[in-house]
């Protein structure tokens, strides 16, 4: 049973910089190292230009990782971003980042993580079933069913307590390491597969234009989503002022290398015609990569290992994202009911059960849009929930590290053990990419840049009629 806001004990600082890095590494490593080399594969032509995208996502999450530190030490609480846009541009900016957070970033991000966990669960079954073709072992509902469960039980975990859902986390990021290592070591344990590598069929690949190269990044920029993860929890970390810009650097730096070894690994087993055509199929490029250099064992061992970071991702996401819904009925930006914390597992129960019960319905309605084709691309679930997740991500997020700006002149001396490298051009550098592919949502993903429009608008109508008057008041 929740206590009242009243009694409430409050939060517990139990996370300390291994736990800390594995929120930020964990978070980050899911899906997309995995499945979206395919749609990077099909936007532009050449393994220079995918290792491009791959780096300058890299670079973008780094930059941004060593500004928006300094803002965390500064503000150590529960709540990330939402915190950083209220102190920084006041209570419409952090109510707005909130709403989007919610309806949009987080909760998409649970239903497209859980959406490739089922479908490399679906792999396994065909595997062990001998189907060898892309017939169904469980039906398209069943699917999604399984998905609800699956959100449902890491729901249940995390509402556990914080230590709990940690160390999972902590355990789960080893695993995940330890995966992509495998896969970058795979080619030269296996350099007679390599010289095998059949040459892209003529006229196969995609020719350049800046559309592609837009939407390739907007591919990366997913897969590195998740680098400020470990905002949102500050209230529960210990020694934050040392260990959050700790967690920043340390876990975007062991993936950056991590990435950039993993698709070094597949472009050398693997033409890029091959993983592009991978993209109208269920089946994920590390897949296809272990499966012809160890057959059915290796797409077996894949298709876990898939699953295995997947997880980790839905089970950070689900540690994460419920701390902004607290935090924002602390404020009275959000239902009361939503501060509340368990008195026995001090975790924020009720914040948890509705991010996870909003996630369930974006799996069920993206489904439906996918089933009656109401996409005019016709995109995979997969595709349209993260390219719907990170419409509103970049907006917001790029706001988030502005914020170092903004203190740097309200607080000039505050105390900060952690201070931004190379202020202020490194926070400067941080827009440049992201002006970049706002304009490219418009021109290149309508349906998803639409939707997100729509949302923001109904939040900034939201909040003009509920919460304009009452934050007034508190000024």
């Amino acid at each position: 049973m929740a206590t009242s806001p009243q009694s409430s004990p409050g939060l517990l600082r139990a996370l300390g910089p291994w736990t800390a890095t594995a929120i930020v590494a964990g978070t980050i490593i899911g899906s997309g190292v995995f499945k979206k080399p395919s749609s990077i594969a099909e936007s532009v032509p050449g393994f220079d230009l995918i290792a491009l995208v791959w780096v300058l996502g890299g670079v973008l999450s780094l930059l941004g990782a060593l500004s928006l530190a300094e803002v965390s030490v500064l503000f150590p609480k529960a709540g990330g971003n939402y915190v950083f846009l209220r102190e920084g541009f006041g209570r419409a900016a952090g109510f707005l980042w909130g709403w989007v957070e919610f309806w949009i970033i987080r909760s998409a991000s649970l239903a497209a993580l859980a959406t490739i966990f089922v479908e490399s669960l679906h792999d396994i079954l065909r595997e062990a079933y001998g189907v060898t073709s892309q017939a169904d072992v469980l039906s398209f509902w069943d699917q999604r069913l399984v998905t609800v469960g699956v959100l449902v039980i890491l729901a249940l975990v995390n509402a556990r307590g914080v230590r709990w859902g940690g160390g999972l986390q902590f355990f789960i990021t080893l695993i995940k390491v330890g995966s992509l290592l495998a896969i970058l070591l795979l080619p030269f344990l296996f350099w007679g597969k390599v010289t095998e590598r059949p040459e892209n069929p003529p006229g196969s690949l995609p020719a350049f234009t800046w559309a592609g190269l837009g939407t390739a990044f907007l591919g990366v920029l997913w897969a590195y989503h998740g680098w400020m993860n470990i905002a949102p929890v500050a209230g529960e970390v210990n020694q934050p002022q040392r260990n959050i810009p700790i967690a920043f650097l340390a876990g975007v730096g062991i993936v950056i290398f991590l990435y950039l070894g993993a698709n070094l690994a597949y472009q050398l087993v693997l033409s890029q015609a091959e993983i592009k055509a991978l993209q109208d199929t269920s089946t994920t490029t590390v897949a296809a990569f272990a499966n012809r250099l160890l057959g059915p064992v290796g797409t077996l061992l894949a298709s876990g290992a898939v699953m295995c970071s997947v997880f980790g991702a839905l089970n950070g996401n689900l540690l994460v994202g419920p701390r902004l819904l607290y935090a924002m009925g602390e404020d009275g930006l959000a239902p009361r009911a939503l501060s509340h914390v368990h008195a026995r597992y001090r975790t924020p129960v009720q914040a948890i059960f509705v991010l996870t019960g909003w996630a369930l319905l974006l799996v069920l309605g993206a489904a439906v849009v996918h089933q009656l084709e109401l996409s005019p691309t016709k995109k995979p679930i997969f595709d349209f929930l993260t390219d719907y997740a990170m419409f509103g991500a970049v907006i917001f997020e790029t706001l988030a590290v502005a914020t170092i700006f903004v203190f740097r002149n309200k607080l000039p001396d505050a105390d900060r053990p952690y201070r931004c490298w190379g202020y202020p051009v490194v926070p400067l550098l941080y827009f440049l990419l992201p002006a970049c592919l706002i304009v490219n949502y418009f021109v290149n993903q309508r349906l998803e840049a639409a939707i997100g429009v729509v949302f923001i608008g109904l939040g900034a109508l939201v909040y003009v009629l509920v919460f304009a008057r009452s934050s007034e008041n508190t000024t």
